[in-house]
């Protein structure tokens, strides 16, 4: 590998599932807005995958055995309800199940990343799955994209796959996803990663035989990888950052400036001709996971996670780093992103202490939780360590203001050992591998889903209610692997990637 190597952070969320499978050593394996018109234009702050009002969550078992192919990888549709998401109500479906494009086969990471949005325009939330470590042809690491059909049953079998337009420039097709309009046409698009840099765009809907509206590229300053280095952008995040009404696009890559090749974040801004890397910005070092309206001034605020440690292995600092992570939030205007601020657990009222290893910002999501108008924000630490147990994860609640993230009051943190939280702080849990707030109860404030490493690396998924004013234990319920129609073989990592 390259020296910068040690330089970087790798984002890809199944980065854990090496450590884990090795021997759950530790190590670190998306976005939902306070309204759609900070987030998304066109795209609800949730997704509804059966058209009944009631936010749904996908979810991944992406190294999941299917048919005793190691890794084939499933997606989960957990169905949102009055009472909140649990194992009643919900589809599991990997590339064996009737209608869903291919086969299943080991190392095929069904689900490695998803995104949703009404794609064929027929009332009904669908979702993009990416699988980019699937063998397409003699390419080993060719990749797939696909889409799954929703319907007043939920997500279906049917599906299509989206045809890679230039397989042989490029693996890991799908390795990152996001939905979003992107040009303002009232329709959604996807953008598409691999290991190259240039992302490609479908723009304009996409029907249900697989055909877009059309396609661009768009190429941000990042490097393209190569056969030593798989990596292009690794993480893509929409909203509408300037107001303007068009989603505008985060990437996440290793930057060209510098020899370092540090990890940085771009803003590509959406057009009426789509997204353009004319006028891209550089922002804060580390990974976008969400973009809401924090402050209530009708632009999106861009919230970005650098779980990393000030300084790295081979005795590098790394740039707007702090020891054991810390959270960027650069606030929206009509020109783009402006003002960040950054702060971490060392931060006067934010819980706990920052330490060495923590990965406090290892993911990030926003929502309203309280219904104030001003989105809220969920950060993870799953590598936080509580008594004895390493590694065993904790959660943050911030509550957003008219003046930004609040950090003068009201923050929350939860952990398995907090009381009325299902289970137990154990070593390796790594509580928090993903978080979401997105309502599922129909209500109108987001709820708090957590996933983690339960039991060694089966993976749970957590709910934690927002009793309309804050989250609460309350109702609180845990999803197992085996109990949502996942194996257990092996590591299935079920709840470590949610749908952004």
């Amino acid at each position: 590998m390259p020296q910068e190597t040690t330089r970087m952070h790798t984002f890809p969320r199944l980065a854990l599932a090496t450590a884990t499978a090795a021997a759950l050593t530790g190590g670190l394996l998306t976005f939902s807005a306070a309204s759609a018109s900070a987030a998304d234009p066109l795209k609800a702050a949730r997704a509804d995958f059966n058209g009944d009002g009631i936010g749904d969550i996908a979810t991944s078992a992406t190294t999941a055995y299917v048919n005793g192919h190691k890794g084939a990888g499933q997606v989960v549709a957990l169905y949102g309800s009055a009472s909140g998401i649990s194992t009643a109500k919900r589809t599991t479906l990997s590339q064996n199940s009737t209608g869903v494009p291919g086969t299943a086969e080991a190392g095929d990471q069904f689900g490695y990343d998803l995104a949703y949005a009404d794609f064929n325009g027929d009332g009904y939330d669908d979702l993009a799955v990416g699988s980019p470590t699937e063998k397409v042809g003699t390419d080993t690491d060719g990749g797939t994209v696909t889409l799954l059909w929703g319907s007043e049953n939920g997500l279906t079998g049917k599906g299509v796959d989206i045809k890679d337009p230039s397989p042989s420039s490029h693996d890991y097709w799908g390795q990152t996803l996001a939905a979003a309009d992107f040009d303002g046409d009232g329709k959604p698009d996807l953008a598409v990663g691999s290991s190259a840099a240039t992302v490609w765009v479908f723009k304009g809907g996409i029907a249900s035989n697989g055909t877009p509206g059309g396609r661009y590229t768009v190429k941000p300053p990042i490097q393209s990888g190569t056969a030593s280095w798989p990596y292009g952008p690794l993480k893509l995040t929409a909203g509408d950052v300037n107001g303007d009404g068009r989603s505008d696009l985060i990437v996440d890559g290793y930057e060209t400036r510098t020899s370092n090749h540090w990890n940085t974040n771009y803003w590509l801004p959406g057009s009426a001709n789509g997204l353009t890397a004319t006028g891209a910005k550089a922002l804060k070092n580390g990974v976008v996971t969400g973009i809401g309206d924090i402050n209530g001034d009708g632009f999106g605020d861009i919230v970005s996670g650098a779980s990393w440690d000030t300084t790295l292995s081979d005795g590098s600092t790394v740039p707007d780093s702090a020891k054991g992570g810390r959270v960027a939030v650069t606030y929206g205007s009509a020109t783009g992103p402006a003002k960040a601020v950054m702060f971490n657990q060392n931060s006067s009222n934010v819980p706990g202490t920052s330490e060495k290893g923590d990965g406090f910002g290892w993911d990030l999501d926003l929502g309203d939780v309280n219904g104030d108008g001003y989105a809220d924000l969920v950060v993870s630490t799953p590598n936080e360590d509580i008594g004895s147990k390493t590694n065993t994860g904790q959660v943050t609640v911030l509550y957003g203001s008219a003046s930004g993230i609040d950090l003068a009051s009201g923050a929350q943190s939860f952990a398995q050992s907090t009381a009325g939280v299902p289970g137990d702080d154990e070593k390796n849990d790594l509580f928090g591998a993903d978080v979401k707030l997105d309502d599922v109860t129909g209500d109108g404030r987001a709820d708090l889903i957590i996933g983690s490493y339960e039991n060694g690396g089966d993976g749970a998924v957590t709910y934690l209610p927002s009793n309309g004013s804050k989250i609460t234990t309350t109702g609180s319920r845990a999803l197992a692997a085996s109990k949502v129609g996942v194996s257990t073989s092996g590591v299935p990592q079920f709840g470590a990637v949610f749908a952004d």
